[in-house]
């Protein structure tokens, strides 16, 4: 991955480390907050069955981190698209 100039490479960084903090907000997010803390709380909802909080701690948080996953790296291709440093 070479970049044109350090700028090109500071923003390109600086819009990564971006990204990753907001998937990883919203991974603490769906698997602490609403698995553990708003667990009882998400409980009078049911889902499928199942309570809502039961839901986030056991299948919940794992379907958003997969998702995130696909996010992550689309995003990740057009960031790269962007500032030129595409693989090919």
């Amino acid at each position: 991955m070479a970049f044109h100039s350090k700028e090109l490479a500071k923003a390109y960084w600086r819009e990564n480390i971006k990204l990753l903090l907001s998937l990883l907000f919203i991974w603490a997010l769906v698997s602490f907050g609403f698995g553990i803390i708003l667990a009882d709380t998400l409980n009078q909802i049911q889902f499928f069955g199942f309570k809502l909080g039961f839901w986030f701690a056991q299948q919940g948080s794992i379907y958003s981190f997969v998702v995130l996953i696909f996010v992550y790296v689309y995003k990740m291709n057009k960031l790269d698209e962007k500032y030129d440093v595409q693989e090919d």
